[in-house]
């Protein structure tokens, strides 16, 4: 028998985490947001034969809810299990934070995409729009230890239970070579923020209820994000999904290069900056979802070339998002 919703769990209530859990779950309809999903179920006395048969054909990880909450923005629950620490956020049931006791802070998942930014951008601080605990933040600064991250958050308590039990304290005391991680609990998107032309990159990470911010679905919003960057600064957006890839409940892939024009927030930033938004859609293996760059294709060469070996093939992956008639323009230059 399945927990229908996750604030209900008492704090350090024992669950079981299923095996697939190792591989990021893709979340469908429209727009949900690619992270891990856990599916909890209550101990082996309290389920019926049937799912005692069920849950004998998969390896589980035991895992305990160690905080649950709920904020004016959110449900906040944050499970614990032998090799990793996870936030989780609204009745989605989503990963949005991971933090790995291992030592390392690779994530296997979206979260590492972001640390592929800083070689393609000018000298300044980088911010992160939906910081949650701090997962890119923490694997940035581990790779370009002297840069200035600031990590905008709209809720506080998300930020208070993140410092406790996901380390993100530890992200602000400053590294050896100076970099940083400094927290604005605020509307990341609030006119009333002057940040204009104050960003060499900008994280964008803001999802609600498991879907990209409806504010996102509009092109004067990614315009208005665009001029708080520095010339030649770049903004890195997770996009989600697609919906038209449901068939009979079951995701099918669509894998041709206009795939992203399936895809609503690309589209938007391409209607906003044409020609300048390149794209790609990480593997199965890392959540299905699309990720979106503005101020046009990077040399994918020279990309590779300076970010750390675990990124070298994948920046190769990025496209520039065209039309068929753009396409069939440049088979004929």
């Amino acid at each position: 028998m399945a927990m229908s919703c996750l604030h209900s769990l008492s704090s350090n209530q024992s669950c079981f985490l299923s095996s697939q859990f190792s591989k990021p779950l893709f979340v469908f309809p429209s727009q949900k947001k690619p992270r891990f999903s856990f599916s909890f179920c209550l101990k082996e006395s309290d389920r019926g034969i049937e799912e005692d048969k069920e849950a004998e054909e998969e390896e589980e990880e035991e895992c305990s809810v160690v905080s649950a909450v709920r904020s004016r923005y959110n449900e906040i629950v944050i499970v614990d299990t032998v090799a990793s620490r996870y936030l989780l956020l609204d009745s989605t049931r989503n990963v949005h934070s991971v933090i790995n006791k291992g030592g390392h802070n690779w994530t296997g998942s979206y979260w590492d995409e972001s640390a592929s930014l800083p070689p393609i951008i000018p000298d300044g601080p980088i911010a992160i729009y939906g910081l949650g605990g701090g997962t890119a933040a923490r694997l940035i600064l581990e790779l370009w230890p002297s840069t200035q991250l600031e990590g905008w958050e709209i809720d506080e308590i998300l930020i208070e239970k993140a410092r406790n039990y996901l380390g993100l304290s530890e992200l602000e005391i400053p590294t050896s070579k100076g970099g940083r991680l400094s927290i604005h609990v605020d509307d990341a998107l609030s006119h009333s923020q002057d940040d204009s032309g104050r960003y060499a990159g900008i994280i964008v990470d803001l999802f609600a209820d498991g879907k990209v911010l409806d504010q996102l679905q509009e092109v004067p919003i990614w315009l208005e994000l665009a001029s708080r960057l520095m010339p030649n600064g770049r903004l890195m957006v997770n996009c989600a999904g697609i919906e038209s890839e449901i068939v009979n409940g079951k995701p099918q892939l669509v894998l041709d290069d206009l795939a992203w024009k399936l895809n609503s927030t690309v589209k938007f930033l391409s209607e906003a900056f044409p020609g300048q938004v390149s794209w790609k859609r990480t593997p199965d293996s890392k959540g299905l979802n699309f990720v979106a760059l503005t101020g046009g294709l990077p040399d994918l060469s020279d990309w590779s070339n300076k970010v750390p070996l675990r990124l070298c093939e994948t920046v190769k992956l990025w496209k520039l998002c065209e039309t068929p008639l753009e396409t069939g323009a440049l088979n004929t230059s």
